[in-house]
């Protein structure tokens, strides 16, 4: 069987040896634009790229506002400061995801708190959820949620779309607001999956977006703060610019900001990749689709998008029968010229993150056991 699946991916990718995880395309203007960035002089983030770029995400995705910044995890870390996650507060979020999901929270001197998944979504689970709140949540006449087994306020709640795959999102807020708890959508794996035709990262009260390297849109390091909230626009900019003020020459700075604005230099990168999207959207989706079709053949799990959504596949990804297979399987494809990978350790088995408090993570752990990502890049 794992000669078959190695023999499928090289056949989907015949030019390529070894063949990528998610390797970027630069098929368009990438190269006019930072040689016009050089020319200019405008390299920093003053420059016309950066402004444009967020006008492009925020058109996209149907945000009111974008703002870019170095990267999802800075994006990530100022969106819980802009929903006032304080040092000693708990944010509620899933234990399999990205480790910077759970450091932006760290970054906040607050405290994750992991609530299990769910297989169709592979995202944080609504039913879950709503356990862990009518065991563990008591509003307080502060109008805040706090946790009565730790006595801290929970201040907010970060699901991520694992893959690109959108989380069942309208159910999460609709708990989280009897709770009275924010939502910032970790959407960094996201970009272009819709949930119910709406964009993911645009249902919370902030969403971000990543513009990594391997990510289908890709600036070389970047990321995004999306919102429909003009006042929280207005200070993520202020806050990732060193929270100066504006004046013709004096250095006035009336909080603690971080020098997290994109470049003009990867923001060029960016508008470029976003004039492909949509055939790189419609690549992905049929790689996806052959995968599906392929995988069924040999009766292996596939996993596709939730019902009501329509996912970017960022990384496409299988479960093998458990872990010992996995393993095996991670060998034999490395071997073989193939670049897999296993999905995260989850949070909770970190070092780091032993302490916290979670829920059963039945199955996180299943996951962990089993899935693996296969070759995801655009075909050329």
């Amino acid at each position: 069987m794992f000669e078959k699946i190695v023999s499928f991916i090289k056949s989907l990718y015949p030019a390529e040896n070894p063949v990528p995880l998610h390797a970027p395309r630069f098929t368009g203007n990438e190269k006019k634009y930072l040689i016009d960035c050089i020319d200019t002089t405008y390299v920093s983030y003053v420059g016309q790229y950066v402004g444009r770029f967020e006008d492009e995400i925020r058109k996209y995705t149907g945000a009111k506002h974008a703002v870019a910044v170095s990267s999802g995890t800075a994006a990530l870390h100022v969106a819980l400061l802009l929903t006032e996650v304080k040092p000693g507060d708990e944010v509620i979020t899933q234990p399999l995801t990205f480790v910077a999901t759970a450091n932006a929270i760290s970054y906040c001197s607050a405290q994750p708190v992991f609530v299990d998944i769910e297989r169709a979504t592979l995202g944080l689970d609504p039913d879950k959820l709503n356990d862990f709140l009518i065991n563990n949540g008591i509003l307080k006449s502060d109008g805040k949620c706090y946790n009565k087994t730790t006595g801290r306020k929970i201040a907010a709640c970060v699901p991520m779309h694992t893959f690109g795959h959108p989380v069942r999102i309208d159910q999460i807020i609709e708990i989280c607001q009897r709770y009275h708890i924010p939502i910032v959508e970790d959407a960094a794996e996201a970009l272009g999956s819709f949930y119910k035709g709406q964009h993911s990262g645009t249902f919370g009260d902030i969403g971000i977006l990543s513009f990594n390297g391997n990510k289908p849109v890709t600036t070389g390091g970047g990321g995004m703060i999306i919102t429909n909230d003009k006042a929280l626009a207005i200070k993520a900019k202020h806050l990732t610019t060193t929270a100066k003020q504006p004046h013709p020459w004096e250095f006035v700075h009336d909080m603690i900001g971080y020098n997290d604005r994109m470049p003009n230099i990867n923001a060029a990168v960016g508008c470029a990749q976003m004039e492909c999207f949509a055939g790189v959207l419609e690549n992905k989706r049929t790689t996806a689709q052959m995968y599906k079709q392929f995988f069924q053949e040999i009766n292996m799990p596939f996993i596709t998008e939730p019902d009501h959504a329509r996912s970017n596949y960022w990384l496409n990804a299988i479960a093998l029968k458990d872990r010992p297979e996995r393993d095996l399987f991670l060998v034999y494809a490395t071997e073989r010229g193939i670049q897999t990978r296993p999905v995260w350790t989850l949070m909770s088995n970190l070092p780091m993150y032993r302490h916290c408090q979670c829920t059963s993570l039945e199955t996180a752990q299943w996951l962990e056991d089993r899935l693996v990502n296969v070759p995801s890049s655009v075909r050329i």
